[in-house]
């Protein structure tokens, strides 16, 4: 079954093409849920609520996640409350970008 490890460490696989840095230490992803039929719940946002990459991001997500072991379903859904700031991305992230 997979794992929410599994699924950070695929998200971890997709850049943000503006950032080019992955969307998981960004901090852009909120919460990874997988549920009892095995599939995957993905809250996330975007850097700005304009941000036109959205439709892409998704697909690279379900295309990714999809191919994982035992996977049924791949949902990724888009808040954006709250709103993203630099303070979400790991330290690396923002040390990596010259943020720190």
């Amino acid at each position: 079954m997979v794992t929410e490890s599994d699924v950070v460490e695929g998200l971890r696989e997709i850049y943000d093409p503006e950032l080019h840095y992955n969307i998981y230490d960004l901090g852009l992803v909120y919460d990874i849920r997988i549920q009892e039929d095995r599939s995957v719940k993905i809250t996330m946002t975007l850097t700005t609520p304009m941000c036109p990459i959205g439709p892409m991001i998704t697909e690279q997500i379900q295309e990714l996640l999809s191919l994982m072991p035992g996977v049924t379903d791949v949902d990724v859904e888009f808040t954006f409350d709250p709103a993203w700031t630099p303070e979400r991305m790991t330290d690396e992230a923002r040390a990596d970008l010259g943020l720190d």
